[in-house]
């Protein structure tokens, strides 16, 4: 099961599919006791559970009673949280010395500021590199858990490889175009998943 550090095993969200129609979203023992009951009711059921905030499946164990399947998953995410709090230790950080190339007037103004021209252009790259990297990851974020969802729910339905080209584009008009003869409750949850970072839903 997919987890996150630091947060409470109620917290973590998946939406469960039976085929093609949503069941359920909310959190991991939320969802998995509604599949419990759902699979009771409908025996022939197909489900498919999607962590919200990956898109990747997860399977819940549901044999014995709701305080059994509920422990368990409550269990597996606490050993897994304790796994992650083990972090590497800090890398060596270098300095490398290469020539810049300014108009006068920014020399000016860098020498003006606090630390020097060094400790100024150090702080304003890395506030480029920041923006930069956040945005891309962001994005990156969202067409993996789409695709992966995608590719285990849809990877048979009518201009699928058209629909990741266009997701991993990011031309989201053509994406929904790509998929408007979809099922509605799938069409609705690429949709949310490509455009939303919210990583819970409500059932």
């Amino acid at each position: 099961m997919t987890s996150k550090t630091d947060i409470s095993a109620n917290d973590l969200a998946c939406t469960a599919f039976d085929h093609d129609r949503r069941i359920t979203s909310g959190s991991y023992v939320g969802v998995a006791l509604a599949v419990k009951e759902h699979v009771r009711v409908h025996p022939n059921a197909s489900v498919l559970i999607f962590d919200e905030a990956t898109g990747e499946q997860i399977d819940f164990d549901l044999r014995g009673s709701d305080e059994n399947v509920s422990a368990r998953i409550m269990a597996h995410f606490q050993s897994t949280r304790d796994e992650n709090r083990r972090t590497p230790g800090r890398p060596k950080i270098g300095v490398v010395a290469r020539e810049v190339t300014l108009l006068p007037r920014h020399w000016e103004w860098l020498a003006g500021q606090p630390g020097g021209a060094s400790v100024t252009l150090r702080k304003l790259v890395e506030e480029a590199r920041r923006a930069t990297d956040t945005n891309t990851a962001h994005l990156h974020k969202l067409h993996q858990r789409t695709y992966r969802f995608m590719s285990a729910i849809a990877g048979n339905l009518p201009n699928f490889e058209e629909a990741s080209r266009s997701l991993f584009a990011n031309d989201m008009l053509r994406l929904e175009g790509l998929i408007s003869n979809w099922p509605a409750d799938i069409r609705h949850h690429i949709v949310r998943l490509s455009t939303d970072d919210s990583s819970t839903a409500n059932g």
